[in-house]
Protein backbone atom coordinates (compact mmCIF):
# COMPACT_ATOMS: atom_id res chain seq x y z
CA UNK A 1 0.00 0.00 0.00
CA UNK A 2 1.13 3.61 -0.68
CA UNK A 3 0.53 6.50 1.56
CA UNK A 4 0.93 9.90 -0.19
CA UNK A 5 2.81 7.73 -2.93
CA UNK A 6 5.10 6.25 -0.61
CA UNK A 7 4.90 2.29 0.05
CA UNK A 8 4.73 1.20 3.61
CA UNK A 9 3.72 -1.87 5.44
CA UNK A 10 1.96 -2.03 9.13
CA UNK A 11 5.46 -3.15 10.54
CA UNK A 12 9.32 -3.30 9.88
CA UNK A 13 13.16 -3.61 11.17
CA UNK A 14 14.23 0.27 11.41
CA UNK A 15 17.03 -0.25 8.38
CA UNK A 16 19.96 1.70 10.72
CA UNK A 17 18.86 0.04 13.85
CA UNK A 18 18.22 -3.76 14.25
CA UNK A 19 17.21 -3.08 17.82
CA UNK A 20 14.24 -1.41 16.74
CA UNK A 21 11.15 -2.50 15.36
CA UNK A 22 9.13 0.25 14.06
CA UNK A 23 5.00 0.57 13.38
CA UNK A 24 2.33 2.48 12.59
CA UNK A 25 0.57 3.67 14.89
CA UNK A 26 -3.32 3.44 14.07
CA UNK A 27 -4.17 4.97 17.32
CA UNK A 28 -4.00 8.78 15.70
CA UNK A 29 -5.47 7.48 11.98
CA UNK A 30 -6.73 8.88 9.71
CA UNK A 31 -5.76 12.30 11.05
CA UNK A 32 -2.00 12.34 12.34
CA UNK A 33 0.41 9.44 10.32
CA UNK A 34 2.67 8.08 12.91
CA UNK A 35 5.54 5.77 13.12
CA UNK A 36 6.54 4.99 16.58
CA UNK A 37 9.58 2.93 17.80
CA UNK A 38 9.18 -0.04 19.66
CA UNK A 39 12.80 -1.37 21.49
CA UNK A 40 11.27 -3.78 24.16
CA UNK A 41 8.75 -6.67 24.86
CA UNK A 42 7.12 -4.33 27.07
CA UNK A 43 6.46 -2.09 24.70
CA UNK A 44 5.50 -4.49 22.12
CA UNK A 45 2.99 -5.75 24.45
CA UNK A 46 1.57 -2.24 25.34
CA UNK A 47 1.37 -1.67 21.79
CA UNK A 48 -0.74 -4.92 20.93
CA UNK A 49 -2.63 -4.72 24.01
CA UNK A 50 -3.83 -0.84 23.35
CA UNK A 51 -4.05 -1.58 19.72
CA UNK A 52 -1.54 0.74 18.19
CA UNK A 53 -0.78 -2.33 15.81
CA UNK A 54 -4.46 -4.31 15.55
CA UNK A 55 -5.86 -7.15 13.00
CA UNK A 56 -4.88 -10.34 13.70
CA UNK A 57 -2.48 -11.00 10.91
CA UNK A 58 -0.34 -7.90 12.21
CA UNK A 59 -0.66 -8.46 15.89
CA UNK A 60 0.89 -11.64 15.20
CA UNK A 61 3.85 -10.40 13.72
CA UNK A 62 4.24 -8.07 16.25
CA UNK A 63 4.31 -11.04 18.69
CA UNK A 64 7.44 -12.35 16.96
CA UNK A 65 9.18 -9.03 17.01
CA UNK A 66 8.28 -8.65 19.99
CA UNK A 67 10.00 -12.16 21.04
CA UNK A 68 13.14 -11.21 19.32
CA UNK A 69 12.86 -7.83 21.35
CA UNK A 70 12.98 -9.82 24.53
CA UNK A 71 15.59 -12.13 23.92
CA UNK A 72 18.21 -9.17 22.17
CA UNK A 73 18.02 -7.33 25.92
CA UNK A 74 18.00 -10.10 27.97
CA UNK A 75 21.19 -10.32 29.74
CA UNK A 76 23.91 -12.75 28.29
CA UNK A 77 24.32 -14.65 31.74
CA UNK A 78 20.34 -14.51 32.63
CA UNK A 79 18.18 -17.80 32.51
CA UNK A 80 17.31 -17.06 29.13
CA UNK A 81 15.01 -19.76 28.27
CA UNK A 82 13.17 -18.86 31.59
CA UNK A 83 12.93 -15.02 30.34
CA UNK A 84 11.81 -16.19 26.98
CA UNK A 85 8.85 -17.95 28.26
CA UNK A 86 7.77 -15.36 30.67
CA UNK A 87 8.11 -12.62 27.53
CA UNK A 88 6.03 -15.54 25.59
CA UNK A 89 3.15 -15.26 28.44
CA UNK A 90 3.05 -11.47 28.43
CA UNK A 91 2.83 -11.20 24.67
CA UNK A 92 -0.01 -13.83 23.97
CA UNK A 93 -1.99 -12.23 27.52
CA UNK A 94 -2.70 -9.10 25.39
CA UNK A 95 -5.18 -10.32 23.15
CA UNK A 96 -7.03 -13.43 23.78
CA UNK A 97 -9.32 -13.77 21.00
CA UNK A 98 -7.06 -13.40 17.99
CA UNK A 99 -5.02 -16.99 17.59
CA UNK A 100 -2.80 -15.52 15.16
CA UNK A 101 -0.62 -13.80 18.12
CA UNK A 102 -0.38 -17.26 19.90
CA UNK A 103 0.81 -18.57 16.72
CA UNK A 104 3.25 -16.80 16.39
CA UNK A 105 4.57 -16.22 19.62
CA UNK A 106 4.35 -20.16 19.72
CA UNK A 107 6.51 -20.95 16.65
CA UNK A 108 8.94 -17.84 17.94
CA UNK A 109 9.91 -19.81 21.07
CA UNK A 110 9.81 -22.95 19.49
CA UNK A 111 12.48 -22.35 17.23
CA UNK A 112 14.13 -20.38 19.36
CA UNK A 113 14.54 -23.45 21.71
CA UNK A 114 16.70 -25.47 19.02
CA UNK A 115 19.39 -22.94 20.03
CA UNK A 116 21.64 -23.92 23.25
CA UNK A 117 23.25 -20.35 23.39
CA UNK A 118 21.39 -17.30 23.72
CA UNK A 119 23.21 -15.25 21.00
CA UNK A 120 21.87 -17.81 18.37
CA UNK A 121 18.85 -17.74 20.14
CA UNK A 122 18.60 -13.81 18.85
CA UNK A 123 19.15 -15.13 15.09
CA UNK A 124 16.65 -17.46 15.27
CA UNK A 125 14.17 -15.16 16.46
CA UNK A 126 14.68 -12.54 14.01
CA UNK A 127 14.88 -15.01 10.96
CA UNK A 128 11.51 -16.60 12.39
CA UNK A 129 9.97 -12.99 12.99
CA UNK A 130 11.02 -12.22 9.38
CA UNK A 131 9.66 -15.27 7.68
CA UNK A 132 6.46 -14.99 9.87
CA UNK A 133 6.00 -11.40 8.47
CA UNK A 134 7.16 -12.49 4.68
CA UNK A 135 4.71 -15.41 5.04
CA UNK A 136 1.53 -13.27 5.87
CA UNK A 137 2.28 -10.93 2.70
CA UNK A 138 2.28 -13.72 0.63
CA UNK A 139 -0.41 -15.15 2.10
CA UNK A 140 -2.61 -11.96 1.73
CA UNK A 141 -1.63 -11.33 -2.02
CA UNK A 142 -2.91 -15.18 -2.34
CA UNK A 143 -6.21 -14.18 -1.08
CA UNK A 144 -6.83 -11.42 -3.23
CA UNK A 145 -5.90 -13.48 -6.59
CA UNK A 146 -8.33 -16.27 -5.22
CA UNK A 147 -11.07 -13.82 -4.31
CA UNK A 148 -10.61 -11.48 -7.43
CA UNK A 149 -13.09 -14.29 -9.93
CA UNK A 150 -15.64 -13.97 -7.09
CA UNK A 151 -16.05 -9.71 -7.83
CA UNK A 152 -15.15 -10.42 -11.42
CA UNK A 153 -17.95 -12.86 -12.16
CA UNK A 154 -20.50 -9.96 -10.79
CA UNK A 155 -19.25 -7.33 -12.73
CA UNK A 156 -19.78 -9.52 -15.49
CA UNK A 157 -23.47 -9.95 -14.58
CA UNK A 158 -23.93 -6.20 -13.77
CA UNK A 159 -22.03 -5.54 -17.67
CA UNK A 160 -19.25 -3.75 -15.77
CA UNK A 161 -21.23 -1.49 -13.33
CA UNK A 162 -20.17 -1.10 -10.03
CA UNK A 163 -19.89 -4.26 -8.02
CA UNK A 164 -21.03 -3.01 -4.90
CA UNK A 165 -18.92 -4.87 -1.57
CA UNK A 166 -19.62 -4.43 2.39
CA UNK A 167 -16.95 -4.72 4.62
CA UNK A 168 -16.68 -4.59 8.70
CA UNK A 169 -14.54 -3.41 10.57
CA UNK A 170 -10.80 -3.03 9.19
CA UNK A 171 -9.96 -6.06 7.45
CA UNK A 172 -6.95 -3.97 5.07
CA UNK A 173 -3.71 -3.56 4.55
CA UNK A 174 -3.57 -2.13 8.16
CA UNK A 175 -4.61 -5.12 9.70
CA UNK A 176 -1.87 -7.52 7.98
CA UNK A 177 1.47 -6.63 6.74
CA UNK A 178 0.47 -5.24 3.03
CA UNK A 179 -2.83 -6.16 0.69
CA UNK A 180 -4.95 -7.37 3.81
CA UNK A 181 -7.45 -10.11 4.09
CA UNK A 182 -11.07 -9.01 3.44
CA UNK A 183 -9.78 -5.95 1.38
CA UNK A 184 -7.32 -7.90 -1.07
CA UNK A 185 -9.65 -9.26 -3.66
CA UNK A 186 -11.04 -5.46 -3.69
CA UNK A 187 -7.75 -3.72 -4.34
CA UNK A 188 -7.09 -6.76 -6.82
CA UNK A 189 -10.39 -5.84 -8.66
CA UNK A 190 -9.96 -2.02 -8.35
CA UNK A 191 -6.12 -2.73 -10.14
CA UNK A 192 -7.21 -4.58 -12.67
CA UNK A 193 -9.84 -2.24 -13.65
CA UNK A 194 -13.09 -3.24 -12.09
CA UNK A 195 -15.10 -1.33 -11.12
CA UNK A 196 -15.63 -2.00 -7.55
CA UNK A 197 -17.50 0.56 -4.46
CA UNK A 198 -16.89 -0.38 -0.70
CA UNK A 199 -19.36 0.11 1.72
CA UNK A 200 -17.84 1.34 4.95
CA UNK A 201 -18.74 0.08 7.83
CA UNK A 202 -17.51 2.84 10.98
CA UNK A 203 -17.75 -0.23 13.46
CA UNK A 204 -18.34 1.40 16.70
CA UNK A 205 -16.63 1.59 19.49
CA UNK A 206 -13.33 1.97 17.71
CA UNK A 207 -14.73 2.75 14.29
CA UNK A 208 -12.09 1.30 12.55
CA UNK A 209 -14.06 1.16 9.66
CA UNK A 210 -14.74 4.89 9.68
CA UNK A 211 -11.20 5.96 10.55
CA UNK A 212 -8.90 3.19 8.84
CA UNK A 213 -10.82 1.18 6.04
CA UNK A 214 -11.92 4.43 5.02
CA UNK A 215 -7.86 6.15 5.06
CA UNK A 216 -6.46 3.20 2.95
CA UNK A 217 -9.36 3.09 0.34
CA UNK A 218 -8.78 6.68 0.33
CA UNK A 219 -5.12 6.59 -0.41
CA UNK A 220 -5.34 3.77 -2.84
CA UNK A 221 -8.11 5.47 -4.82
CA UNK A 222 -10.60 3.09 -4.49
CA UNK A 223 -14.67 4.37 -4.80
CA UNK A 224 -16.52 4.02 -1.23
CA UNK A 225 -18.85 5.39 1.20
CA UNK A 226 -18.79 5.20 4.95
CA UNK A 227 -22.05 4.28 6.52
CA UNK A 228 -23.35 3.71 10.12
CA UNK A 229 -23.45 0.02 11.24
CA UNK A 230 -26.84 -0.42 11.15
CA UNK A 231 -27.28 0.99 7.47
CA UNK A 232 -26.26 -2.64 6.52
CA UNK A 233 -29.36 -4.64 6.23
CA UNK A 234 -31.38 -1.81 5.00
CA UNK A 235 -28.44 -1.65 2.13
CA UNK A 236 -29.05 -5.38 1.05
CA UNK A 237 -32.97 -5.64 1.65
CA UNK A 238 -32.61 -2.78 -1.61
CA UNK A 239 -30.30 -4.91 -4.00
CA UNK A 240 -27.19 -1.96 -2.90
CA UNK A 241 -24.70 -5.17 -1.73
CA UNK A 242 -23.48 -7.68 -4.38
CA UNK A 243 -20.86 -9.31 -1.91
CA UNK A 244 -20.05 -8.84 1.95
CA UNK A 245 -16.44 -10.22 3.10
CA UNK A 246 -14.91 -9.67 6.25
CA UNK A 247 -12.00 -10.71 7.86
CA UNK A 248 -11.41 -13.00 11.19
CA UNK A 249 -9.78 -13.26 14.10
CA UNK A 250 -10.23 -16.89 15.08
CA UNK A 251 -12.07 -19.51 12.89
CA UNK A 252 -12.44 -23.15 13.67
CA UNK A 253 -12.18 -25.81 12.01
CA UNK A 254 -15.51 -26.27 11.34
CA UNK A 255 -16.33 -22.89 9.98
CA UNK A 256 -17.35 -20.64 12.96
CA UNK A 257 -15.85 -17.27 12.31
CA UNK A 258 -15.27 -14.77 14.95
CA UNK A 259 -14.39 -11.13 14.18
CA UNK A 260 -15.49 -7.67 15.29
CA UNK A 261 -18.56 -7.12 17.10
CA UNK A 262 -21.51 -6.34 14.79
CA UNK A 263 -20.32 -8.87 12.21
CA UNK A 264 -22.76 -11.80 12.88
CA UNK A 265 -25.32 -9.14 12.66
CA UNK A 266 -24.37 -8.63 8.89
CA UNK A 267 -23.93 -12.16 8.44
CA UNK A 268 -27.79 -12.46 9.25
CA UNK A 269 -29.20 -10.08 7.21
CA UNK A 270 -27.04 -11.01 4.25
CA UNK A 271 -28.60 -14.45 4.86
CA UNK A 272 -32.11 -13.26 5.10
CA UNK A 273 -31.46 -11.27 1.74
CA UNK A 274 -29.34 -14.02 -0.45
CA UNK A 275 -26.46 -11.74 -0.24
CA UNK A 276 -22.88 -13.69 -0.80
CA UNK A 277 -20.96 -13.46 2.57
CA UNK A 278 -17.08 -14.35 2.46
CA UNK A 279 -14.49 -14.81 4.76
CA UNK A 280 -11.15 -13.64 4.05
CA UNK A 281 -8.24 -15.32 5.65
CA UNK A 282 -4.90 -16.86 6.10
CA UNK A 283 -4.54 -20.40 7.54
CA UNK A 284 -2.71 -18.98 10.78
CA UNK A 285 -6.44 -17.50 11.48
CA UNK A 286 -7.82 -20.91 11.78
CA UNK A 287 -7.79 -22.55 15.03
CA UNK A 288 -7.71 -26.23 14.35
CA UNK A 289 -8.03 -27.27 17.71
CA UNK A 290 -11.42 -25.79 18.13
CA UNK A 291 -15.32 -26.79 16.91
CA UNK A 292 -17.69 -25.28 18.43
CA UNK A 293 -17.01 -21.71 17.56
CA UNK A 294 -19.64 -19.71 20.03
CA UNK A 295 -19.35 -21.85 22.72
CA UNK A 296 -14.89 -22.17 22.40
CA UNK A 297 -13.73 -19.00 21.98
CA UNK A 298 -13.14 -16.80 24.25
CA UNK A 299 -14.04 -13.52 23.52
CA UNK A 300 -12.12 -9.97 24.57
CA UNK A 301 -14.18 -7.85 26.85
CA UNK A 302 -12.42 -4.18 26.92
CA UNK A 303 -12.22 -1.06 28.47
CA UNK A 304 -15.78 0.70 28.76
CA UNK A 305 -14.34 4.08 27.52
CA UNK A 306 -13.99 2.75 23.87
CA UNK A 307 -17.81 2.99 24.21
CA UNK A 308 -18.10 6.06 26.27
CA UNK A 309 -15.65 8.10 24.84
CA UNK A 310 -15.39 9.09 21.07
CA UNK A 311 -11.89 10.49 19.27
CA UNK A 312 -11.76 13.30 17.09
CA UNK A 313 -10.17 16.38 14.98
CA UNK A 314 -11.26 19.41 15.90
CA UNK A 315 -9.26 22.60 14.81
CA UNK A 316 -6.19 20.25 14.54
CA UNK A 317 -6.05 18.99 17.81
CA UNK A 318 -7.38 15.63 18.32
CA UNK A 319 -9.86 15.28 21.37
CA UNK A 320 -11.46 12.80 23.36
CA UNK A 321 -15.59 13.33 23.89
CA UNK A 322 -17.96 12.05 26.78
CA UNK A 323 -21.10 11.09 24.21
CA UNK A 324 -23.20 8.73 27.25
CA UNK A 325 -23.65 9.74 30.72
CA UNK A 326 -20.71 9.76 32.89
CA UNK A 327 -22.26 7.15 35.73
CA UNK A 328 -24.04 5.15 32.77
CA UNK A 329 -22.13 1.09 33.30
CA UNK A 330 -20.99 -0.53 29.91
CA UNK A 331 -20.35 -3.59 28.35
CA UNK A 332 -17.84 -3.88 25.87
CA UNK A 333 -17.44 -7.10 23.98
CA UNK A 334 -15.22 -6.59 21.34
CA UNK A 335 -15.75 -9.93 19.32
CA UNK A 336 -18.62 -12.22 18.47
CA UNK A 337 -18.92 -15.33 16.53
CA UNK A 338 -20.88 -16.34 13.04
CA UNK A 339 -22.00 -19.65 12.52
CA UNK A 340 -20.87 -21.80 9.92
CA UNK A 341 -24.13 -21.91 8.34
CA UNK A 342 -24.11 -18.04 7.80
CA UNK A 343 -20.74 -18.21 6.07
CA UNK A 344 -20.86 -18.64 1.82
CA UNK A 345 -17.21 -19.37 2.12
CA UNK A 346 -13.73 -18.99 3.18
CA UNK A 347 -11.29 -17.55 1.23
CA UNK A 348 -7.78 -18.33 1.86
CA UNK A 349 -3.92 -18.40 0.57
CA UNK A 350 -5.04 -22.16 -1.09
CA UNK A 351 -8.16 -21.09 -2.60
CA UNK A 352 -12.04 -20.85 -1.62
CA UNK A 353 -13.57 -23.33 0.42
CA UNK A 354 -17.43 -24.20 1.97
CA UNK A 355 -17.25 -23.44 6.07
CA UNK A 356 -17.25 -26.72 6.98
CA UNK A 357 -14.41 -29.45 8.25
CA UNK A 358 -14.69 -31.59 5.32
CA UNK A 359 -13.61 -28.50 2.58
CA UNK A 360 -11.23 -27.15 5.09
CA UNK A 361 -9.65 -30.24 5.23
CA UNK A 362 -9.16 -30.60 1.72
CA UNK A 363 -7.02 -27.55 0.91
CA UNK A 364 -5.08 -28.04 4.48
CA UNK A 365 -4.44 -32.18 4.50
CA UNK A 366 -1.92 -31.90 6.49
CA UNK A 367 -4.66 -30.94 9.82
CA UNK A 368 -6.01 -33.80 9.43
Amino acid sequence: MKIKGQHYRTIWLKPDDPACVQIIDQRWLPHRFVIEDIRTVEEAARAIQEMHVRGAPLIGSAGAFGIYLAMLNLPEKSDWKKKLMEAAALLKSTRPTAVNLAYAVDLSVKKILMENEKKEGVGRALETAKLITEESVEHCREIGKYGLPLIQKISEQKNGEPVNVLTHCNAGWLACIDYGTATAPVYAAHDAGIKVHVWVDETRPRNQGARITAFELLEHGVPHTIIADNTGGHLMQHGMVDLVIVGTDRTTRTGDVANKIGTYLKALAAYDNKVPFYIGLPSSSIDWELEDGVAEIPIEKRSGDEIKFMQGLEKDEIKKVLITPEKSPVANYAFDVTPARLVTGLITERGICGANEKELLNLFPEKK
